[in-house]
């Protein structure tokens, strides 16, 4: 086997550059991997992920002397049958990407060694995702799932099982895996799968449209798991449609297009126009997104219950958790908010002290977030906080969330019709679904297919909105109509092209005059 001159070698926890590459290229750790990849090559070539030597994995050699983003890389050959791999076709990278051990070539027929075809893009993973293992499959299913409908730039499924085996994932959530397109030769998708990777910082997949799918986890049972899991999806998906059924909405119904519902025979049964009570067609709405304060719920009940409630619990909850990782993901967010925020002179911004015990930081923190919530600050960080103290708050059944009366009918009607409903709000996703699945009339998140929050943009700027817009994948904009009781969104959405209405409710701040918007008391009316 062909070594590199120089290799890393492990010294005090980090990865330098030594003169003892062969012992360590050869070294336990690094043989066990190869072996491993030997071996679930030949696993995924009877799932036919790795047929006609497609597909590819990669494993980083773990150590737990080494931080990972400084491991090396153990990564398949590529054009080779994956079934009869031996552990000396593999190669050994650094972790910048530079090749440290090839294998010898073979004799005819064999082809000459040569590494991945998908490193450029296994890097990016390991980069971007600090991933311990990622998976190419060219799994047929994978492939088929891109072709239901080849202008969407997004593979969704939700109410599925399976979703729970996907990292950051629940049975109720909705699995977003973006779609780019296929090239005719690998390391050119690298420039749109490192794009992807920024968009969706959720994803653990990118999906290549008529060619197969990127996976990766923090290690090679995460990255198999989940590959597995994903493989399901896509194949469930696939038969859904076959179906006349539609595995992006709860209930998974009759498959709802721009001329009408579909059924199981493939054929129109119910015209998506609507007749209105002055017997009029109005225009046919794929998609309803609701803002919840003033819309959907009483303003009352969010600055009345919600707010107190966590200001009220933020010292006990950060006490109780406060060693818990998640809980150490909202410090950590809050502290870089607070030193932007005292960068920029915003009224009841304290400092956080970085060397403080945690009583300290405890009450810089509860200080801080009095103040955010005092002035209905729209930032990620609070929203976060408060999304998770609102949950036990939910779970111990000390909230129970308010709708108006109409929004449950609506919602079942909007539902009956194949329209999709999603909900759009300033606060955190987790904090949307715990509303709506905890409310006065029961769980209505059977209604919803799924939520957005500030992390696409805030809600009165008109990007916002498009970003929302490409990624429901509804190609004419008008099809899409936003409900608000705030001005300053409606003119955002509208400028991106979307149909609004304004909710006029109890409690609701005054309009500006000749505003120009249809505006509606009651679902009812839409």
């Amino acid at each position: 086997m062909a070594a590199a001159s120089a290799a890393p070698l492990a010294i005090s926890g980090v990865v330098k550059m030594g003169t003892l590459p062969q012992a360590y290229l050869e070294s336990q750790k690094v043989k066990e991997t190869k072996a491993l990849i030997s071996e679930l090559c030949r696993q995924f070539y009877h799932l036919g992920w790795v047929s006609g030597t497609g597909g590819s994995i990669t494993i980083k050699v773990h150590d737990d002397s080494i931080p990972k983003s400084q491991q090396l890389v153990v990564m398949s050959p590529s054009g080779v049958q994956k079934e009869r791999m031996v552990d000396e076709d593999m190669y050994v990278l650094s972790p910048n990407g530079s090749i440290l051990s090839e294998p010898l070539a073979k004799p005819w027929p064999h082809k000459a060694p040569k590494c991945s075809d998908c490193a450029p893009l296994f890097m990016r993973a390991y980069e971007m995702r600090n991933a311990g293992a990622v998976i190419h499959s060219h799994g047929m299913e994978s492939c088929l799932v891109t072709m239901i409908n080849p202008l969407l730039k997004e593979f969704r499924i939700t109410h599925m099982e399976m979703i729970k085996g996907i990292q950051g994932h629940g049975y109720y959530d909705e699995l977003v895996v973006p779609i780019i397109e296929n090239t005719a030769h690998e390391r050119e998708l690298t420039e749109s799968l490192t794009e992807a990777i920024k968009a969706y910082p959720k994803a653990t997949a990118v999906l290549v449209r008529n060619h197969g799918v990127y996976i990766w986890g923090d290690s090679w049972i995460s990255a198999k798991t989940q590959a597995e899991c994903y493989h399901y999806l896509f194949d469930a998906a696939i038969k859904l449609h076959q179906l006349g059924l539609d595995c992006s909405t709860p209930p998974h119904g009759p498959i709802h297009s721009p001329n009408g519902i579909f059924g199981s025979n493939g054929k129109v049964s119910a015209k998506a126009g609507i007749l209105s009570s002055n017997n009029s067609i109005e225009p046919s709405r794929r998609c309803i997104i609701l803002d919840i304060e003033g819309t959907t719920t009483p303003i009352s009940f969010v600055t009345d219950v919600l707010f107190p409630y966590a200001r009220e619990n933020v010292g006990k909850h950060l006490e109780l958790t406060y060693e818990e990782a998640e809980t150490q993901d909202d410090i950590k967010l809050l502290k870089a908010q607070v030193l932007e925020d005292l960068e920029n002179g915003i009224a009841g911004a304290v400092p956080i002290p970085s060397d403080g015990g945690k009583e300290e930081v405890i009450a810089a923190l509860v200080a801080n977030v009095e103040a955010m919530i005092k002035a209905d600050r729209k930032i990620t960080s609070l929203k976060q906080l408060q999304g998770h103290i609102w949950r036990t708050g939910f779970q111990r059944n000390e909230i129970e969330s308010l709708v108006f009366d109409d929004v449950p009918e609506a919602l079942e009607k909007w539902h009956a019709l194949g329209i999709k409903v999603y909900i759009y709000s300033s606060g955190s996703r987790l904090a949307q679904r715990l509303l709506f699945g905890n409310t006065n009339s029961g769980d209505l998140r059977k209604y919803l297919c799924g939520f957005f929050d500030t992390t696409v943009g805030n809600k009165k700027e008109s990007k916002s909105y498009v970003e929302i817009r490409e990624s429901l994948g509804v190609d004419n904009p008008s099809e899409i109509l936003f409900v608000t009781d705030v001005y300053q969104e409606a003119t955002a959405a509208k400028s991106a092209g979307l149909d609004v209405i304004i909710s006029i409710r109890p409690g609701n701040g005054p309009l500006p005059g000749n505003h120009g918007f249809k505006t509606v008391k009651s679902f009812s009316e839409i």
